[in-house]
């Protein structure tokens, strides 16, 4: 197999975080959607007409590289963005002072990069596949995954994926248990529940990463903007993504809390992502509890206000996920364990808030999310309009941590116990284990120069109530409002 090359960590002028300018064209950069009043500027690349704004993916084509040496270089990548903290301004910054050769030589004389690479390659082997379809549904929290591919992070690593846009989780669900999709980005209840044949056949479904924390919202349509208490919301129909999803589990856990019913007091219905925006606008939901760019796209058509971010109920959250089958990863496990490196080095470099702009970019044109830029920068900068006549700075409205942790599984699984989605005993531990992978997350994360947790089980707090995830059971039985 060959593959393009990636670039040269060692050459100040490469760029380790893109891919070709050809790429990025074919996949929508012409057809990238702008907000009133933006406009394209455009410059010539290689003698094609190539819209300002993604002039920065083009860079020099190198010969294509074989498997051995794209992870040669995957490791050297990994070895000097660590050495600048994935820095791009620091790496090229001080290349230019010292030279790429000098750099590289210091060190090669402290670090020992040949022995690293031997091993890298004795660990992974030769791919089984190199061509993959991973589908994703358009939302923000698919970041990584979308990213990965306009981005080179899947090519880093010598695989040739075709990221595929899904209406929604059913049709991934189903996708994904049919064997059409190789992997997929989920919500992260969905491989708990495809594992304990909640809503489909049981089937053992692995989740090694976690997409992004924090990230979704409670909308409201404009005409609700007197009843801020949700105690006012009896009758109010709510659309959330998915059944087995944070947004269902995070909207009851909310909605209770203030003394409502979810089951008794509002309607909760299942209302793809894309469709949420039209179905608020036709007055057919009172509000939604949804992934972005909806939430801030109701506030750009000024249909809706963002009532509350979904971090203010839980800080760090889980949302969505890349998960495949058990399968899939012990039948290719050289592939999956290179899918696995992309998306966690993907989702690392989403994590520096100073990517955020570049990212959205990036996941804007057609063939990805289809969104204008300025919505998707306030949603990943953080930085945005709330729709009641505000400005609002809050850095952590999304974020991204690969490290699914073992006690978030044992909270969803509390939550599908509480409201009759999930009816008989289990073994709490014993479920999040099989299906999230915490520790061979932080291996991954290690090798790539990241620092894991040191422990995969932590207690966190939900609207001011500590989640002790040594008792969940004592925790189910705590609250008032159930329906076992």
């Amino acid at each position: 197999m060959t593959t393009k090359s990636l670039q040269n960590p060692f050459d100040p002028e490469s760029d380790l975080m893109h891919s070709h300018a050809d790429e990025a064209r074919e996949h929508g950069a012409e057809g990238h959607v702008c907000g009133p009043g933006c406009q394209h500027h455009h410059t010539r690349i290689d003698g094609e007409d190539v819209p300002l704004e993604m002039a920065h993916y083009h860079t020099p084509a190198e010969p294509a590289m074989d498997q051995e040496a794209m992870i040669d270089r995957a490791v050297e990548s990994a070895v000097v963005r660590a050495v600048f903290n994935h820095s791009e301004v620091d790496r090229r910054r001080f290349l230019k002072l010292i030279g790429g050769t000098t750099f590289a030589a210091a060190l090669g004389s402290i670090f020992p990069l040949d022995a690293l690479k031997a091993a890298v390659k004795d660990s992974m082997g030769p791919l089984e596949k190199t061509k993959l379809r991973v589908g994703f549904v358009p939302i923000t929290c698919a970041t990584p995954i979308i990213m990965a591919h306009p981005m080179g992070f899947y090519e880093r690593y010598g695989l040739d994926v075709e990221v595929i846009k899904t209406a929604g989780w059913a049709v991934s669900r189903d996708m994904s248990l049919n064997r059409e999709y190789d992997a997929s980005h989920m919500l992260s209840p969905m491989p708990l529940a495809m594992s304990l044949g909640l809503g489909s056949t049981a089937e053992p479904f692995i989740m090694p990463a976690v997409e992004n924390i924090n990230g979704q919202a409670i909308t409201l349509h404009n005409k609700h903007k007197d009843k801020r208490d949700p105690s006012q919301w009896k009758g109010f129909r709510f659309g959330v993504p998915f059944e087995y999803s944070m947004h269902n589990f995070l909207l009851r856990y909310y909605v209770a809390e203030h003394g409502l019913d979810p089951d008794q007091d509002i309607q909760i219905r299942v209302v793809p992502p894309p469709e949420m925006v039209a179905n608020l606008r036709a007055e057919n939901l009172d509000g939604y509890l949804a992934p972005d760019p909806f939430n801030q796209r109701a506030v750009w058509e000024r249909i809706g206000f963002i009532h509350l971010l979904t971090k203010e109920i839980w800080e760090g959250h889980p949302c969505c996920a890349f998960a495949c089958s058990q399968e899939f990863a012990q039948t290719n496990p050289n592939t999956y364990g290179a899918l696995f490196r992309a998306i966690v080095d993907a989702t690392q470099y989403a994590s520096d808030p100073e990517n955020r702009d570049e990212i959205s970019e990036a996941i804007a044109p057609t063939a990805y999310l289809n969104q204008p830029v300025p919505v998707l920068q306030q949603v990943l900068t953080g930085r945005f309009a709330d729709g009641l006549g505000n400005v609002v700075d809050e850095p952590q409205r999304i974020d991204f941590d690969p490290f699914p942790w073992h006690s978030m599984a044992v909270w969803i699984l509390t939550q599908m116990k509480r409201w009759g989605y999930l009816r008989r005993e289990i073994d709490y531990n014993g479920v999040a284990e099989q299906v999230f992978l915490a520790t061979e997350c932080g291996e991954i994360m290690r090798e790539l120069g990241y620092e894991p947790p040191e422990k995969t089980y932590k207690n966190f707090t939900v609207m001011g109530k500590v989640f002790d995830y040594t008792d969940p059971d004592g925790y189910l039985n705590s609250f008032a409002i159930r329906r076992t």
